[in-house]
């Protein structure tokens, strides 16, 4: 009993489970992904991990952490890793560029593309890029080159005849100035952040621009160097409850430390919901109707994140300005004997524009599950920064340095 103990523990056993739940769950949809999955060992790609947090289907290996406690380097989760090798449609012969490395992904992608293919992955930090080497050379993949700078120039450095295939990007991103180094017929993968939003998007040449397909809500690492993401991140009650805001006026950190303990407005919405109930576009809609919105979180292991109640743990909906905030909260719903159980949106606002911003929020709330709840969400689509686009006739336009994002919610484009 003792040797079946420890061989349901062992890193083959627990890769092979890994892989089943990964095909039975839909991330892995094709017999080269699933070969690459079943062959690459994670483990030693994330030596400082328990076996089985390195083959969790569903989470992501932190390798490294900054003085805080935040990531800086870590292996995505294999779920998404496995999505995002299926957007790109790796194929034998393939060049591919992975920009954030660590050595684990850049295997799978060379497992797909074959001895005759190109594997080349770009990161800033020589700790990241040292390591992927030498994890690579000792489990069998020396062919994979690994090049250490910031890809926000390097990348069109080291790019073959022709453009890369596949283009993969596994940091969190404010712009893509890699677009003029594709292949006309490759494909981007890009967790890209607007207006504190993620979506891993999958775009395509169409012309002069790129069409964005498959948003899914994502999580990465923040990207490093001249293209790191520009948010403001106010940290309030010692770093408790931090408020993000990517654009608008500095925010008064003091100021919002006084609002958050002070008396708050209270709105309820009639808007209801259930746990089960995808709600993701509502970010989306409230990133596209208001300049302020951002995110709020709180660390619900300490006592002095009890001071707000937002209704989602990540990605959580506030308006900010630089002394007030209202966020979106929730409360259960009475309901008749046998209902289902549901609850309610409810707002709260804090400081001296609080109950303004709190109105602002509960109506950008009713428009959305009046008009966009039940609807597919926007379109996405990248230009370069110098076209001339015309908004469109709802949505907004994100301009950034290298690209201007679309969002169109009337999916006319």
């Amino acid at each position: 009993m003792a040797t079946d103990a420890v061989s349901l523990q062992s890193p083959d056993h627990l890769r092979a489970a890994m892989v089943a739940t990964l095909i039975e769950r839909g991330p892995i949809q094709s017999p080269q992904v699933e070969a690459a999955f079943r062959k690459v060992p994670r483990h030693r790609f994330a030596p400082e991990a328990p076996l089985a947090d390195a083959y969790s289907a569903r989470d992501t290996v932190a390798t490294k952490r900054d003085s805080s406690g935040v990531s800086t380097s870590s292996i995505s989760a294999p779920w998404l890793q496995a999505e995002m090798l299926h957007a790109a449609q790796l194929f034998r012969g393939a060049k591919v560029a992975e920009i954030g490395s660590g050595g684990y992904n850049a295997a799978l992608i060379a497992e797909v593309v074959g001895p005759e293919g190109l594997v080349v992955t770009f990161d800033i930090d020589p700790w990241v890029t040292e390591r992927a080497t030498r994890f690579l050379t000792e489990n069998g993949y020396p062919q994979v080159k690994v090049v250490l700078g910031d890809a926000e120039h390097t990348v069109e450095q080291h790019t073959p005849e022709g453009g890369f295939d596949a283009i993969i990007v596994t940091v969190g991103v404010y712009d893509i100035p890699w677009g003029h180094l594709l292949a006309p017929t490759g494909r981007m993968v890009v967790p890209l952040r607007f207006s504190t939003v993620s979506r891993s998007l999958t775009f395509i040449r169409d012309g002069d621009r790129f069409v964005g397909l498959d948003p899914a809500v994502c999580g990465f690492v923040a990207c490093q160097g001249q293209g790191a993401l520009p948010d403001q991140v106010a940290a309030l009650a010692g770093g408790a409850v931090k408020l993000t805001l990517e654009s608008g006026p500095p925010l008064d950190a003091t100021a919002l430390e006084d609002a958050l303990r002070g008396e708050p407005s209270e709105l309820w919405t009639g808007v209801t919901f259930d746990w089960a109930e995808p709600f993701d576009s509502l970010n989306l809609w409230c990133a596209t109707a208001d300049e302020t919105f951002g995110m709020i979180w709180r660390d619900e292991t300490r006592e002095e994140g009890r001071l707000i109640k937002p209704v989602m743990r990540w990605y959580c909906p506030v308006l900010i300005t630089p002394g007030s905030f209202a966020y979106l909260s929730y409360r259960e719903h009475s309901r008749d004997d046998g209902e289902r159980r549901r609850w309610e949106f409810g707002v709260y606002g804090h400081g001296r524009d609080g109950a303004q911003l709190a109105q602002r929020l509960r109506d950008h709330l009713a428009t959305w599950d009046q008009r966009w709840r039940n609807h597919p969400g926007p379109t996405f689509t990248l230009h370069p920064a110098a076209a001339e686009v015309p908004p469109p006739a709802v949505g907004r336009i994100f301009r950034k340095r290298h690209t201007q994002l679309i969002l169109n919610w009337e999916r006319s484009s």
